[in-house]
């Protein structure tokens, strides 16, 4: 089991930047996959970016690519979103999942991103 709490969202104006955060407890959380996952009122749930357990590999969605960055830091069981230049499209609940396989995946609660235009 994987408890995940996430913080750092908030109100931005367009072209500011926000650092979201992910808590893990519980299990290890450096044998986990991590992922930032988003969803816009109305819209279904949108995959934003991925990191392997190592933290060596990444992956975004081509939405995101060269604004948000992710990262982890495995001795605070923690992964990061950097989000840098925000539009009103970004605004979002952002959530955070450990993947261990098919059956196993964790969701955190999420939290509120909104960005004004």
């Amino acid at each position: 089991q994987v408890q995940l709490v996430e913080s750092g969202g908030g109100l931005v104006q367009a072209g500011g930047s926000l650092r979201l955060s992910c808590a893990a407890s519980g299990s290890t959380f450096s044998s986990y996959t991590m992922r930032w996952f988003r969803q816009a009122p109305g819209k279904e749930r949108e995959f934003v970016a991925r990191i392997s357990w190592s933290g060596v590999s990444t992956y975004y969605a081509d939405s995101v690519k060269g604004r948000f960055t992710i990262s982890r830091d495995n001795a605070k069981s923690t992964v990061y979103l950097q989000m840098n230049s925000l539009t009103p499209e970004d605004t979002a609940v952002y959530c955070c999942n450990a993947d261990g396989g098919a059956t196993s995946q964790y969701w955190g609660q999420g939290t509120q991103v909104t960005v004004s235009s």
